[in-house]
């Protein structure tokens, strides 16, 4: 008898689908690639033929030029090779999905990254029970507890407040984060315009175009440095403190990304003002959602591998380590 899920097989550069003969998130150019989301650890150019969301091609459009592309909607399914694939959603950012893989009897969920709060950009998570479970583990340790977003965009709106004369420096991922930041501050009754580094200009207007309302926004290009008091800036992380940043009057520096709950990780960079809010899960939810699912077995394709591996046999879970490479932290 064969063992569960011998159709699929990791390699270090994705996951391979053999009756599909199509690979999941490949790291490299494929013939055929199904992509969870629009993230460069996650999609790449140069592929024979993408299968994605609308949203999550839009984004690669985007970054990478036209596509061979093969739009899913949530919930549609495909028949690729001997495979059906359906998507749904993952919560992590604008068109992200979840990859189910149905053959043979046995179902697959493939997470790409997820998170399980909500996000006004994106849909919301959608638990899917399968044989495997294929999950991130971005903050796969009991140390990673994200506190309520709405309370740490309070913070920040506090400081703003508390130092007219300044401005607030967010740095924030062009892809997901930036988007998510700015949509937050408007859901906390903030409503003045928000200025924004260059690098964010095409992803913001992209948003918006797919229905993701942000408000008033303004290139800080176009700004004199006394329009800047007391208001808030987005830019990219590595903007934050090189040359560009002088022009800003004053500016507290600030950083929204689960890392920031690593106090030497805000030092390192320089920042005043840690925001933690994350695109992927915690460790609460990354355990919660192995409960939900209730899958067979669990495989873990990067991030904290040993500390969930560790929980799975605790809770009599069968689990792997996948070990792909190329998974980075672009997203948070």
């Amino acid at each position: 008898m064969a063992r569960l899920g011998s159709w699929i097989e990791p390699f270090p550069e994705g996951i391979y689908v053999k009756p599909a003969d199509a690979w999941v998130d490949p790291s490299q150019p494929k013939e055929r690639a199904l992509v969870t989301h629009g993230h460069a650890d996650h999609a790449r150019g140069g592929h024979g033929a993408v299968w994605a969301t609308a949203e999550t091609l839009a984004i690669m459009d985007v970054r990478y030029g036209q596509q061979n592309a093969h739009a899913v909607a949530y919930g549609e399914r495909v028949r690729i090779g001997e495979v059906e694939v359906s998507f749904v959603p993952a919560g992590h950012v604008l068109g992200s999905a979840q990859i189910i893989l149905d053959y043979g009897g046995e179902r697959v969920v493939v997470s790409g990254d997820y998170k399980r709060r909500p996000d006004p950009t994106c849909a919301p998570f959608e638990v899917t029970p399968c044989d495997i479970f294929i999950t991130e583990a971005t903050f796969g340790l009991p140390v990673f507890h994200h506190p309520d977003t709405a309370s740490e965009i309070d913070r920040l709106l506090h400081r703003l407040h508390a130092e007219p004369d300044r401005c607030i420096l967010v740095g924030a991922y062009a892809l997901g984060k930036a988007q998510r930041v700015i949509a937050e501050l408007r859901a906390r009754g903030h409503d003045a315009p928000i200025y924004y580094h260059g690098a964010m200009e095409r992803l913001c207007r992209l948003y918006e175009e797919l229905g993701v309302p942000l408000g008033e926004l303004r290139p800080v290009a176009d700004a004199k440095k006394e329009e800047l008091q007391g208001r808030i800036v987005i830019c990219p992380p590595s903007a934050l403190n090189d040359r560009w940043s002088r022009r800003l009057p004053d500016p507290v520096t600030a950083m929204a990304s689960g890392w920031m709950r690593i106090r030497q990780r805000a030092r390192q960079k320089n920042v005043e003002l840690p925001l933690i809010i994350s695109d992927h899960a915690d460790w609460d939810e990354l355990t919660q959602t192995i409960k939900d699912v209730a899958p067979k077995e669990v495989w873990i394709t990067h991030g904290r591998e040993d500390a969930l591996m560790h929980w799975c046999m605790l809770h009599q879970v069968k689990a792997r380590e996948l070990n792909l490479v190329g998974y980075e932290d672009e997203d948070d």
